[in-house]
């Protein structure tokens, strides 16, 4: 019940902010930039850029809001803005580089579980350590979600470029978050 509600206040939200009521869209802006800027910092090292990618986000949101139609998640459609804006950042600085080499088994089964007493803090900086082509493939497939396929066709890679970014992601991340558990552990 209360997800019919919310999506209707989105409604109405919408439609105000797509008028041009400049309360709408702060208002709109308040509710959704703490998230966005999370999604932006995940996809981008500096908090600095990351805020400037998120308002250069919320700019489009606000000028192409009558193109979204409704279908699935609003909130879903401006997380899709903040990604493409902060891919496009990393492209235009030229960080995104991806390192073309062996195709990675596709039968290979690859886990990464580890029990960490890490906080998420720590665990961002592990993260944001790998190399952007890493970085970027890993965030998109394990904290967004999206396919292979899906993240080829926006990075303009092969899918095996995406599987074997993940790949590599995911080993260096598992090296850098055993090396760090030995530190913390031999701390205490």
């Amino acid at each position: 019940m209360k997800v019919v509600s919310l999506h209707k206040n989105y409604q109405s939200l919408i439609s105000k902010v797509s008028r041009g009521n400049k309360r709408s869209q702060h208002q709109l802006f308040e509710l959704f930039a703490p998230k966005m800027l999370s999604i932006c910092r995940q996809y981008i090292k500096n908090n600095d850029i990351a805020e400037e990618v998120m308002l250069s986000g919320f700019l489009k949101v606000f000028t192409h809001l009558k193109s979204f139609k409704s279908e699935g998640s609003f909130e879903g459609w401006i997380r899709r803005i903040m990604i493409n804006e902060a891919i496009s950042q990393l492209r235009k600085d030229k960080k995104l580089h991806f390192k073309y080499d062996e195709e990675i088994d596709n039968s290979m089964n690859f886990v990464t579980y580890l029990e960490t007493e890490l906080e998420v803090e720590e665990i961002q900086k592990i993260i944001d350590n790998l190399p952007e082509g890493y970085k970027t493939v890993f965030v998109l497939y394990a904290v967004e979600g999206y396919k292979h396929s899906e993240i080829s066709e926006l990075l303009q890679i092969s899918e095996s470029t995406s599987k074997s970014q993940l790949f590599k992601a995911r080993k260096m991340l598992r090296a850098s978050i055993e090396k760090q558990n030995i530190v913390n552990y031999g701390t205490h």
